[in-house]
């Protein structure tokens, strides 16, 4: 079979394209190697000890001696209670089953194994959020918290009706079966007949909206769970059965229906492994070569040490620009499609990934590059602008997304200005006059400022991975994320990239209110403190960020400091203006709530 007909390759494809989309079933097969007994052989094994101790001789089938000795099938809970009287020992039973001793832990059991940390990998990237397990240990649980992830468990209807929503948890598990340390796990035949009405409910939601994985189950058993698979209306995303062997009986039934493919595996720690391996290949492939992007810097930094080589750090941004703008025609960038979180994080990282090496050279523009110089980065960011605004229709998201690459290049040239104190070469270029998305005419820090562009959106950004609570996901975003890995490029050693996105949140908030006359600031500052006696600025980090009102924020007291900006055209050229801008800056963000 080749590559192209390969269904574990073809996983691996589903799984990188389609972030999130995926649900996992998994089965008891995944904590054999852990050596985790299932429910049923606890159930027998209680039984065969229950037995011994009454003088019954050893049985080759202690299930077919229960049902023929009383009549029923052998009940895990009744057991239990036959062997311990109080709760705790009959938790003490069962957690010799499932948990960990010392000699264990030397042994590698009863601990997660390569599978489990494997899953928890696709967890931590954003493949999965959502497990179905029949199993009752903890093992997914504690690979998860061992990179970082907190799930939310449902092991009952209890929890389950105040768990946090499906779509609010970064990990939701499903514990279809209970948890070891409650004593109602489901065991036998007639108790895997039915599940609680909430159940069914929310199996049925996730086999809907979701893809499904299936490894360690082999569709035999787990009567409920099988319905649930077959009465699912939709079949929008595939269904792949990991197997040992040929899937057979009723778990190759269930397959068929879904028109799932199955995967031959050796077992599930070698299945997981490789499918995030593969994943994780994937993922590395559609990021610009590293050697790309540093050979795009080394020639940078030659083109600059020279202005002899104008025209050739021209022609360096103009391909970095022609590379971003091609990389549209691939498709996945097309602006239409879902907007899951998944599906914007993806569009996230493949924009950034193309951007780095503009975004990395616009830098160094801006922190060692000349005034003419400086006019490449302009033409860059017009160009990016101008691609951006000739897209007939599509989602508002994903269109105002394309001028993302834009904001990127200005960003990092205003930090390299700005770490330069190339004060009034920064006040001019902030004040450039480029067309929006709609044809009017405005400047570049309303166009592409990090709190000025319209694609900065709380909604949106709170997508991304841990932004969700954020008051300002998507300058946190740029600080934890892109630029927290490109700003050494060029800024200075050991800068903190914090503490320069909060300071150039003061400068923005200068340039944009000297557009007011002096005296009408003056007069709006003079007002009662009853009434808003300030005038709005672009608000982003500083908003709630203590060190700049501890440490940032006393930079713009220094009257000398002051005096360097309006000899750089802040406000005006006018000291006063600008003292005036930062007060009302000031009460701007003292009048925020979430202060």
């Amino acid at each position: 079979m080749t590559a192209f007909g390969d269904p574990a390759t073809q996983l691996a494809f589903s799984v990188h394209e389609n972030r999130g989309v995926f649900s996992l079933l998994l089965g008891s097969g995944l904590s054999r190697a852990a050596e985790i007994p299932t429910g049923w052989e606890i159930t027998t094994d209680l039984v065969r000890r229950i037995a011994t101790a009454q003088g019954v001789d050893e049985q080759d089938d202690w299930a077919k001696w229960y049902v023929e000795t009383e009549g029923k099938e052998p009940n895990y809970s009744e057991l239990l209670g036959q062997l311990a009287a109080t709760p705790a020992e009959r938790r003490a039973i069962l957690h010799s089953y499932i948990e960990p001793n010392e000699e264990d832990r030397e042994q590698g059991r009863k601990v997660p194994t390569a599978g489990h940390k494997a899953i928890a990998k696709l967890v931590r990237g954003g493949y999965v959020r959502v497990i179905v397990t029949t199993n009752f240990d903890r093992l997914m649980e504690n690979a998860l918290r061992e990179v970082g992830v907190e799930p939310t468990v449902v092991g009952s209807t209890d929890a389950l009706e105040g768990a946090e929503p499906l779509t609010h948890s970064a990990c939701y598990i499903l514990k279809l079966h209970g948890d070891y340390k409650d004593a109602r796990i489901l065991n036998t035949d007639s108790e895997l007949q039915t599940y609680p009405d909430a159940y069914n409910k929310l199996l049925d939601r996730i086999i809907d909206e979701h893809g499904l994985i299936v490894c360690g189950w082999s569709g035999e058993w787990d009567h409920a769970l099988r319905a649930a698979i077959l009465r699912a209306p939709n079949r929008r995303y595939p269904m792949f059965w990991a197997s040992r062997g040929e899937l057979r009986g009723r778990g190759a039934e269930l397959c068929n229906a879904r028109k799932g493919l199955t995967i031959p595996i050796a077992d599930a720690d070698s299945f997981f492994v490789k499918l995030v391996e593969q994943v994780e290949t994937l993922e590395q492939s559609q990021r610009q070569n590293p050697l790309s992007v540093d050979m795009t810097v080394s020639r940078a930094k030659r083109y600059l040490a020279k202005p002899e080589y104008r025209i050739q750090l021209s022609d360096l941004v103009s391909e970095e620009v022609e590379r971003i703008v091609a990389r549209h025609d691939q498709g996945d960038l097309a602006p239409n499609g879902p907007v899951a979180p998944e599906d914007f994080q993806r569009r996230v990282a493949l924009y950034e990934s193309v951007s780095e090496g503009l975004t990395k050279a616009c830098g160094l523009i801006g922190r060692w590059g000349d005034d003419i110089q400086l006019k490449t980065v302009v033409e860059a960011i017009r160009s990016i602008l101008s691609f951006a605004a000739d897209t007939p229709g599509g989602r508002v998201v994903y269109l105002e997304m394309r001028s993302y690459p834009a904001v990127l290049a200005y960003q990092a040239c205003a930090l390299g200005l700005q770490a330069a104190e190339r004060w009034q070469a920064l006040h001019s270029f902030m004040g450039i006059e480029v067309e929006n998305r709609r044809a009017r005419v405005e400047r570049l820090l309303d166009v592409v400022g990090p709190s000025t562009w319209e694609g900065a959106k709380k909604d949106y950004w709170q997508n991304m991975p841990n932004m969700d609570r954020r008051y300002t996901p998507f300058p946190d975003h740029l600080v934890d994320g892109a630029f927290g890995n490109w700003c050494g490029t060029f800024l200075p050693p050991r800068s903190s990239v914090s503490d320069a996105f909060l300071f150039a949140e003061g400068i923005t908030a200068i340039r944009y209110i000297e557009g007011t006359e002096k005296t009408q600031v003056q007069e709006v500052i003079n007002q009662p403190s009853t009434g808003r006696n300030y005038l709005w600025a672009p608000v982003g980090r500083a908003g709630w960020a203590w060190e700049y009102h501890e440490r940032i924020s006393k930079r713009f007291d220094d009257d000398h400091f002051i005096a360097v900006l309006a000899k750089g055209g802040f406000g005006r050229g006018d000291p006063e203006l600008i003292k005036l801008a930062i007060e009302s800056h000031r009460r701007v963000l003292g009048s925020l709530h979430w202060r």
